[in-house]
Order: structure tokens, then C-alpha cells, then sequence
């Protein structure tokens, strides 16, 4: 692999590395320690902006770990051929699928469902989707950062 591709094999692996971290924290030690040490509203509402943030992190992360993929995918198929698309792009793009649906979609209707809209939803069946879209998005992440490690030589 050429010089530059290595770099941003590098770079690849420390912002997946970072997002990881960000998502294993929150969702492992920050909601749960929220919820344990707060009154359940108010844990409700710091947990809730906590994930507000990590949702728009996770939309600057997911697109260049994917303009990132694209180039090094790129680059190796002009050097050696093969697909323009890889499997890194593509779970680069499942993690920010997670988070527009995860996020972006179901908060509003979270939101609709705790201040007790007619026909919404249920809360705890919207909230428990959004965690099963958060937790898919740390498992994509987790096993981008696997593959990106496993081609990075040290």
C-alpha cells in the first residue's frame, strides 16, 4: 500500500477507535450512572443530551469514515483492481443509518410519546428500537475498527 493510503489507514482506525470508545462510555457507564445516581427525569434528560451530542458526532464521524473507505478503496482497485465499494464503506454507512433512524427518527417520536400524543407510539417500545439501532451501531463500529486494524502494519 502506497504512503498516503497507510496515513489514512491510520486515521481510519483512530476515529473509528474514538467513536467506539464514545459509544461503549455512553451507553455503558454514562446513561446507566445517570439513571442510578439522578431522579429518573432528570437522568432522563442528561442521558438524552448526552445522546443528542454523540448523534451529531456520529453523523461527522460516519461520513469521513466512509470518504475515507471510498479513497482507500479507491486507490486499491486503480493498484490492483477489483470493486469500487468495500466492505468498510458499507458498514461506515450502517453505522449512520443507525444513527439517522436511531436518533434522528425515533427521538421526535420519543418525544411525542412522553408528553402523551394521541396515537403515538409507546415510549418504551420506541425507546427500546432506538437502543437496538444504538447498540447495531457499536457492533458496526466495532467491527470496522477489527478490519481497519487488521490491514494497518505496524
Amino acid at each position: 500500500m502506497a504512503a498516503p493510503t497507510s496515513f489514512l489507514t491510520r486515521v481510519s482506525g483512530l476515529l473509528a477507535g474514538v467513536w467506539l470508545g464514545g459509544l461503549v462510555t455512553l451507553g455503558a457507564v454514562v446513561a446507566p450512572m445517570a439513571f442510578a445516581q439522578l431522579e429518573r427525569t432528570q437522568a432522563g434528560r442528561l442521558a438524552g443530551a448526552c445522546f443528542r451530542v454523540e448523534a451529531h458526532v456520529a453523523l461527522a464521524l460516519a461520513i469521513a469514515l466512509f470518504v475515507i473507505e471510498r479513497h482507500v478503496t479507491r486507490e486499491r482497485a486503480r493498484s490492483v483492481g477489483g470493486s469500487m465499494w468495500s466492505a468498510n464503506m458499507l458498514l461506515a454507512l450502517g453505522a449512520l443509518f443507525c444513527t439517522i433512524a436511531g436518533y434522528f427518527a425515533l427521538q421526535p417520536m420519543m418525544e411525542a410519546a412522553r408528553t402523551g400524543v394521541p396515537g403515538a407510539l409507546g415510549f418504551g417500545l420506541l425507546h427500546g428500537v432506538s437502543s437496538v439501532f444504538f447498540a447495531l451501531k457499536g457492533v458496526l463500529v466495532a467491527v470496522l475498527l477489527w478490519r481497519v486494524l487488521g490491514r494497518t502494519s505496524c
